[in-house]
């Protein structure tokens, strides 16, 4: 399983605003402080907005702001939204499916598992618990 650069930098974006939750942070300043592109940053965010994780505020003295509480993000429930897709193997999408033996393979099953045990693992934890050590936000 790998996740997607999409879904990392939403994760961190959003890991980036909880600790700052009394000011309105840039995607500038978050690109940044993580030395990722700005260009891509803006497409995450927006999504994040999109989603209703992110207020944002345009013009100037704008920026972008946690729209909910931090505790009540669950890091799994985050992955599966900004996850393009979770097909870890070509016979998990009927569309695209060419496997022989699909109807028959256990395989599959075991796969299955792994995957929703990975998301139950992930919603074990929220967005709170990603942002306990405060120094890893600071600027400068």
């Amino acid at each position: 399983m790998q996740l997607t650069i999409f879904t990392d930098y939403g994760l961190r974006s959003l890991m980036y605003v909880a600790a700052h939750p009394d000011r309105l942070c840039s995607v500038k300043e978050i690109a940044e402080h993580y030395g990722i592109s700005r260009n891509h940053l803006v497409k995450v965010v927006h999504k994040l907005a999109q989603l209703g994780h992110i207020a944002s505020t345009k013009g100037k003295g704008g920026g972008i702001k946690l729209a909910c509480r931090p505790k009540d993000l669950k890091i799994g429930d985050l992955v599966l939204q900004l996850e393009p897709s979770m097909t870890l193997v070509e016979c998990f999408d009927k569309n695209t499916n060419t496997c022989r033996i699909v109807s028959t393979c256990q395989l599959k099953h075991f796969l299955m598992d792994a995957n929703k045990a990975f998301i139950e693992n992930l919603n074990r934890h929220t967005l709170a618990d990603t942002i306990r050590n405060k120094a890893l936000f600071s600027i400068g």
